[in-house]
């Protein structure tokens, strides 16, 4: 066997591999166990995590080092808030992969953690490779941070379409587009299909609305109760209306809590099952901006798009350069989701958005014209957790430099 496919006499198919991977949030989790099981598929020696991760990498055998949800953190208030506590977990985590020393370290999006961690792990064991999973949104502010990335990570896994091109007008790390996990979601596969049965009410008819006012509190907080009074006000206008509301079961009980002061009944679930039943049955959703409204764009749920940010991240809006805050939107690179952010999240508004996008209308037509358009720019020949597998694999068996191109 070529000297090259071995690694101290023992062939690289098969030798163990210890991976560090680090996960800040329920969504990069979820990418994170999908890229782990396609490693186990791909690599037939046995494979051993070391790092911080929820449910899902723990399902792929991870021992987290502490519970992720202290990570769940909105906002540069509530950083500076939790500061100390963020300091202490980044120092253990690095200290822990420092001693473990894995074949390669995987960081997966929350970069106020993974990306502090990984110049820790970067300064004590510089011959490690190290992936970052997610492109950080150096392209809608503090471009900087692309360049600085050189000095710490050796590629990045981009999951939206035009990443690898601004990271390298940048001159960030070599950046590959290995498509988004929710192209090959299978709950929003059968929405896709099962929505293309439905049949569109006309006015006057029966609606379902979908209300998603984020998983955060402070989201949950800021924006339930102005999309109470727009479920209201359409109600009003519209007549008999079904209002559901999908979340988070750790954060059932503040939802029930404002829900119960509303003007109108909310039906309320906290299960997957649940959320893709509305996401299958809903005509339109008011939302959080945020991942959900991709969800919602790749499921073709028409969707008007409202954010509150804290007051730090007002002060600083100046320096943010993106056109949008809607994935679609970027995606697309023209406005398809109608956005309201801050004083102009108003329930007038948002309830005349979610009558146009719940009956056969012009705007309706446009909007899923436009998430089709998303869809087909998301869209990859390989699976995504497959093509971050090949990359992060050729690292962890070659060592850094094994592959700077950038695609």
């Amino acid at each position: 066997m070529p000297a090259d496919l071995m690694t101290n006499g023992m062939p690289d198919a098969v030798r163990p591999l210890k991976i560090g991977v680090i996960a800040g949030e329920v969504s990069g989790d979820l990418l994170g166990a999908d890229l782990v099981a396609a490693l186990k598929r791909a690599h037939h020696g046995p494979i051993e995590l070391v790092g911080v991760g929820g449910d899902g990498l723990i399902g792929e055998g991870l021992v987290s080092l502490f519970d992720f949800s202290e990570l769940s953190i909105m906002g540069i208030t509530q950083v500076l808030s939790k500061l100390p506590g963020l300091i202490r977990r980044i120092n253990q985590t690095a200290a822990a992969l420092i001693a473990a020393k894995p074949d390669v370290l995987v960081v997966i999006d929350s970069p106020d953690f993974t990306h502090r961690v990984a110049k820790k792990v970067r300064a004590a064991l510089p011959d490690l490779p190290i992936v970052d999973y997610v492109c950080p949104s150096v392209w809608a502010w503090k471009e900087y941070r692309a360049a600085a990335m050189l000095a710490y990570v050796d590629h990045v896994l981009a999951v939206l379409p035009f990443e690898p091109a601004a990271m390298q007008r940048l001159g960030g790390p070599p950046t590959t587009f290995v498509g988004h996990r929710l192209t090959a979601d299978p709950d929003i596969l059968k929405v896709r299909a099962a929505r293309t049965l439905r049949r569109t009410p006309v006015k006057g008819e029966p609606h379902t609305i979908m209300l998603l006012p984020g998983s955060r509190g402070s989201e949950i907080r800021a924006l339930l109760p102005v999309f109470g009074e727009a479920a209201k006000e359409f109600q009003t206008r519209n007549g008999p209306t079904r209002f559901v509301l999908p979340t988070v079961s750790r954060r059932e009980a503040l939802v029930r809590e404002i829900a119960a002061t509303l003007p109108v009944k909310v039906d309320i679930t906290s299960d997957a099952a649940g959320k893709w039943q509305a996401f299958t049955e809903a005509d339109a959703a008011m939302a959080a901006s945020g991942t959900v409204i991709l969800e919602l764009g790749l499921a073709t749920v028409p969707v008007v798009s409202a954010y509150k940010s804290d007051w730090l991240i007002k002060l600083m809006a100046s320096r943010i350069k993106i056109w949008t805050g809607a994935l679609p939107n970027l995606i697309a690179d023209y406005p398809v989701v109608p956005e309201y952010v801050n004083e102009v999240v108003r329930p007038g508004s948002l309830c005349r958005w979610a009558e146009r996008l719940s009956t056969d209308t012009v705007q309706r037509s446009a909007m899923l014209e436009g998430f089709a358009t998303a869809w087909e720019r998301l869209s990859v020949a390989v699976p995504p957790g497959e093509a971050a597998a090949g990359i992060v694999l050729r690292y962890a068996l070659s060592g850094r430099g094994n592959d700077r191109t950038r695609d």
